[in-house]
């Protein structure tokens, strides 16, 4: 069984696949650009990171554009950065991005490590699960979280791990979902918002396919759900985080959308406002700003820029992973 995220890099490749070719090389230029010396993507301010170049790296892989020299050069940053003590969020994005490159250029940045690596990492991971069901996002923090829970079951997946206790998973996850539509990042959040949405829904989605005994969710749950991420679509035509924030960004619309189109439900946005948004946040020379405020951009951004033309190709409109 494939995880989540190869489904999901292949069905954004496949969207792009519709795309002009002129318009794919643009894009591609922009990730090629923003590589340093050192192999790795940065930000707006700083040097290599594994947060960016993750993203990088997932730019060029929906593009089909992650071989050859632009890869080697990646997986000699990486390798550097296995001795790290990462949050769980470079976690995620050193082994989603060794996970890129080994699927698309072959190379296996962890050939030469400890055989125990995997046992490693999965009993670090276990160190943040907490009475509620949820994981935190350290070791410290007392409550999980629904966007660290994901990101968990994402990275147990890619170390082909078990997921333990799924059952209880989903129970936190349903505590997390707010009565009126939507799902609350922490226990303390005050409202729903379009991103620990879309990181719930793609969790239980996750957690069904390993254990089909887990039940779908209830009807009423989804159209609340339905009703609230196309809530968070503006007059810009994007999807704005949540609703004390009145612009739509990138992620959001990118997230929001793609959770959507997971509850087979794409079509109830404004598909042809979204695509305009979309466009208009697309930069001359490639790449994409965040938002209609944004004065720069990054390949953060520009990712979710290409998963937003991805999803609005139509290609990338069926199946869910």
């Amino acid at each position: 069984m494939s995880s989540y995220l190869q489904n999901l890099t292949i069905r954004l490749a496949t969207g792009m696949g519709n795309l002009p070719e002129d318009l794919r090389s643009l894009h591609t230029n922009y990730f090629l650009r923003a590589q340093k010396e050192d192999g790795g993507f940065g930000g707006r301010m700083g040097g290599s990171d594994l947060y960016y170049t993750s993203f990088a790296l997932r730019g060029l892989s929906i593009l089909g554009e992650l071989y050859g020299e632009v890869a080697e050069k990646a997986a000699s940053f990486l390798r550097g950065q296995l001795a790290g003590h990462q949050t769980i969020v470079d976690f995620f994005s050193l082994f989603y991005a060794a996970n890129l490159l080994k699927v698309s250029a072959g190379i296996d940045i962890f050939v030469d490590s400890d055989p125990a690596w995997r046992d490693n990492v999965a009993s670090f991971l276990a160190t943040l699960r907490r009475e509620d069901g949820g994981y935190a996002k350290a070791p410290e923090g007392h409550a999980g979280s629904t966007y660290h829970t994901f990101l968990v079951v994402l990275v147990l997946e890619l170390l082909e791990k078990e997921i333990p206790d799924p059952r209880e998973i989903v129970n936190f996850i349903e505590s997390r979902r707010d009565p009126d539509g939507g799902w609350r990042e922490i226990r303390a959040s005050k409202r729903a918002g379009t991103n620990p949405s879309a990181a719930a829904v793609a969790t239980l989605n996750i957690l069904r396919q390993h254990d089909t005994n887990l039940p779908e969710m209830e009807h009423d749950t989804k159209e609340l759900t339905l009703d609230f991420l196309c809530e968070m679509q503006t007059d810009e035509g994007g999807l704005r985080a949540n609703t004390r924030i009145p612009i739509a960004d990138l992620l959001s619309s990118f997230t929001g959308g793609l959770t959507l189109l997971d509850l087979d439900s794409f079509d109830e946005l404004d598909v042809e406002l979204l695509r305009k948004f979309v466009d208009s946040l697309q930069l001359p020379e490639g790449g994409f700003q965040a938002a209609a405020w944004d004065d720069a951009h990054d390949v953060e951004y520009s990712f979710y820029g290409l998963g937003c033309l991805a999803l609005l190709s139509g290609a990338a409109l069926s199946g869910t992973p």
